[in-house]
């Protein structure tokens, strides 16, 4: 069983949401734009792949950039029709606001509305309390969530971003996170709405909140993220963008010279580092009675597919000893662990990718994870794709 629990966990690791939670990226070699930031990295949001990556591992205030984190988290934990209410320690919070009332009661979707868009630090600390009992219960959520994404050079000490010591991330793990988040359909439709109006309790007009984040209408097909600022971080800046069914985000840390030097990395990303497909969902395996069970891109420079490698890794050695034709047909049920034989695991000059599961012909293959029909707040835990991975590997770690 020890054998076995392994294989099954290096295969089902590498097909979650992104490839940077349990599954090592190979960094590009080509030579990146010049930029004027302390520190900068550019991601592929599909793979988890650093695509360029300037002193991308030095730990830095990261002002509001914070608020990445705290949207996700209050996302998952929390349900977005939920009451909100602005406590004394929300209430009046220093640097950016929404000038919310004492007491006042706005929903948790609306609340992250006026976090992302206009960084307000009252919403921030409201939303930690509702949803962590407290900031510092908010907090230990913030920290537990960049260890799950594997964020090795964060630490978070409040829910905004204003500045505190021992509260720091890099250009390399805000990339992640901000990959990670966007897999997220409720937080992707938030950081990209330009222009939005919340009722207002106290008055007889709507809040109306435009987005501090000038990329949306300065760069072709981008569509967010966040914003950041203060005396000590001094200009921080995510931005994501989607061209041709490809998606990147942008990190610069501390750059007087944010909104340039993003069009300038998002253009060097999807200029030479074009998504490639490398594997179709149930596409053939040579010489195999398989078929994969998902399709696979990677984002690829110019030359780079020669140095692509392939590896099919069985679970046993039934293909060899059982006559697969009848076991497929035995097995046509909507159960995912019927049929499963193991997976293909990819390679880019000999640095792990990424895997996709195997199956044998016939037999039933769990659909691919579709975002949009994700339950808002929860996408992880009630997707059909993933329940079904949760229903393969327990039925084939069960003893």
């Amino acid at each position: 069983m020890g054998k076995l629990m392994k294989a099954i966990v290096g295969m089902i690791l590498p097909v979650l949401l992104l490839s940077t939670v349990g599954t090592p990226t190979v960094q590009a070699t080509v030579v990146g734009p010049s930029t004027h930031a302390q520190s900068a990295a550019l991601i592929d949001v599909t793979s988890g792949r650093i695509l360029y990556s300037k002193d991308g591992d030095k730990e830095l205030r990261i002002a509001s950039l914070t608020k990445i984190m705290t949207a996700i988290v209050a996302i998952e934990e929390g349900k977005l029709d939920a009451k909100v209410k602005v406590s004394p320690t929300a209430f009046a919070k220093e640097g950016s606001s929404l000038y919310l009332k004492l007491g006042e009661e706005m929903t948790l979707e609306n609340m992250l509305y006026g976090l992302m868009l206009r960084s307000g630090n009252d919403a921030a600390s409201a939303i930690a309390e509702h949803i962590g009992g407290s900031e510092e219960g908010f907090v230990l959520l913030m920290n537990k969530k960049a260890e799950q994404i594997g964020l090795t050079h964060s630490h978070f000490m409040n829910p905004h971003g204003l500045d505190a010591d021992g509260h720091y991330s890099t250009a390399n793990d805000m990339a992640k996170l901000t990959a990670y988040a966007l897999h997220n359909p409720v937080f992707k439709r938030i950081v990209a709405t330009e222009n939005k109006s919340a009722p207002n309790p106290n008055e007889s007009w709507e809040y109306s909140w435009h987005n501090k984040n000038k990329m949306l209408g300065l760069y072709e097909g981008a569509d967010g993220v966040k914003t950041g600022y203060t005396k000590k971080a001094f200009r921080c800046l995510v931005s994501s963008a989607t061209r041709n069914g490809q998606q990147l985000a942008a990190v610069t840390l501390n750059d007087g010279d944010d909104w340039n030097d993003h069009a300038r990395m998002l253009d060097f990303g999807f200029n030479n580092f074009p998504l490639v497909e490398i594997a179709r969902r149930e596409q053939p395996v040579q010489n195999m009675e398989l078929v994969t069970g998902r399709g696979f891109k990677y984002p690829l420079a110019k030359g780079e597919e020669d140095a692509l490698t392939k590896k099919l890794v069985l679970i046993d050695n039934r293909t060899k000893n059982q006559d697969v034709t009848k076991k497929a047909e035995a097995n046509q049920s909507t159960d995912p662990s019927f049929g499963l034989a193991g997976r293909i695991d990819m390679q880019l000059r000999n640095e792990p990718i990424g895997s996709i599961p195997v199956y044998y012909k016939g037999s039933y293959i769990p659909p691919e994870p579709k975002l949009e029909d994700a339950a808002l707040g929860s996408i992880g835990d009630v997707t059909t794709w993933l329940s079904a991975w949760k229903t393969v590997l327990s039925r084939l770690l069960s003893p």
